[in-house]
């Protein structure tokens, strides 16, 4: 990242901001007078995309900063059992050498090598791997994460709740309802990577071979779940939140796990009125107690678009975060970029706005196996690596969608 500090961006930021104010305001006055706007629309597109590059590079500025008050790991009393499989597993990776690594993996991590083979990475470079699937999987990074040792993992979710009252010191207390509780299965599924180097590499002291294989794992896994994440059928794979069934209906009378569009008007397209009307409708059909954690998400040309937008009295809705930590807003809520999100057509689901920390739940099966192959693609070395993984919606009050369409 050799593109000046993260002052320097945010200052670039804003003067980037103002200038497309100044050219959009500009194009709207040549359409409302009949004139000629493609030279406007060049230059729009280019701040745009200049926009969109600088947005990323804060949001990486401010990652970092993250990162750099993360706490480091406690000491505790296994520290050397997992010290000497960290040490094994790299000797395995390295130069293919197995001896003790199946049992300090059994004593670091109280489990052995699975029926299929390969070994478990150690709980330091699984743990920089996870991190980093949070630092660049968008979906991952706003929603519920946990980890469990099995695949038939459920989740109680109570959808109607006991009756409740007050009632005196001394007053019966009446009997209250029992509580209605919906069984919601997580969609699992296997995910794998299979990064390759060079046995020079490898052989290489001064590879750090730990931080390739971590970073190379962790960018394939964050490839394919964010798709999965917002788009999987749920076979054999995580269920998208956008796969989910969807009804114009309220929350009180909507079925339990069909999530809430709100149509535009048009098929494929905003309506021509004011476009801020039915951002405020998607943000508002949204339960207060959810809008306190909620953001926006769409893909980078979408959020493009609404860039341009203005409410009643000329404000433009979207606005770059121009200090440390403060993310780009869309009506006052951070905007998460998903590239994974559906580009704008007819019916599409492309922006969602909702609370994701309740309304989605990220499943990880403890655990990250590797295989290591040096003999299928010569000269290279084939690390194959597995995870289960699944995903489901969790409250589907949480997740508003905005849908390209008539109703």
């Amino acid at each position: 990242m050799a593109e000046g500090n993260i002052n320097d961006v945010i200052d670039r930021l804003g003067r980037a901001f103002e200038e497309f104010k100044s050219s959009n305001d500009q194009r709207i006055k040549a359409i409302e007078s009949k004139a000629g706007t493609a030279e406007l629309d060049e230059k729009l597109s280019k701040i745009n995309a200049e926009l969109s590059k600088l947005d990323g590079l804060k949001s990486q500025f401010d990652d970092l900063a993250k990162k750099a008050l993360r706490p480091g790991a406690a000491g505790s009393a296994d520290d050397a059992d997992k010290a000497e499989h960290k040490a094994r597993f790299m000797r395995f990776v390295r130069k293919g050498d197995e001896s003790g690594l199946a049992e300090a993996e059994r004593k670091s991590l109280q489990i052995a090598v699975g029926a299929d083979g390969g070994f478990a990475l150690p709980e330091q470079i699984d743990q920089a791997i996870s991190a980093r699937l949070v630092d660049i999987s968008p979906v991952r990074s706003v929603a519920t994460v946990i980890t469990v040792s099995t695949t038939d993992y459920k989740r109680l979710h109570d959808i109607r709740g006991t009756a409740s009252g007050w009632v005196g010191e001394t007053a019966a207390r009446p009997t209250t309802n029992s509580p209605q509780l919906a069984e919601i299965p997580a969609f699992m599924g296997e995910i794998y990577a299979n990064p390759n180097s060079t046995q020079t590499a490898l052989d290489d002291v001064f590879f750090d071979a730990e931080a390739w294989l971590a970073d190379s794992i962790a960018t394939e896994f964050a490839f394919r779940e964010g798709a999965a994440f917002v788009s999987g059928d749920g076979t054999n794979k995580p269920k998208g939140f956008t796969a989910y069934t969807t009804a114009s209906t309220a929350d009180a009378s909507r079925a339990f796990g069909t999530l809430q569009h709100i149509a535009t008007g048009v098929a494929g397209d905003f309506a021509a009125s004011n476009k801020a009307d039915v951002l405020l409708t998607t943000m508002f059909a949204l339960k207060a107690g959810h809008r306190a954690g909620a953001v926006w998400m769409s893909n980078k040309a979408l959020l493009a678009e609404m860039r341009g937008f203005k409410d009643t009295t000329g404000q433009y809705l979207w606005q770059p975060g121009l200090q440390a930590g403060q993310p780009s807003v869309l009506l006052g809520y951070p905007v998460i970029e998903a590239e994974d999100m559906p580009a704008k057509g007819a019916s599409s689901l492309s922006l969602a706005f909702g609370n994701f920390r309740a309304g989605y739940c990220v499943v990880d099966r403890i655990g990250t196996r590797t295989l290591r192959d040096p003999y299928t693609n010569k000269p290279y070395v084939q690390f194959y690596a597995t995870k289960r993984v699944g995903g489901m919606v969790l409250d589907s009050e949480a997740i508003k969608l905005l849908r390209f369409a008539t109703t």
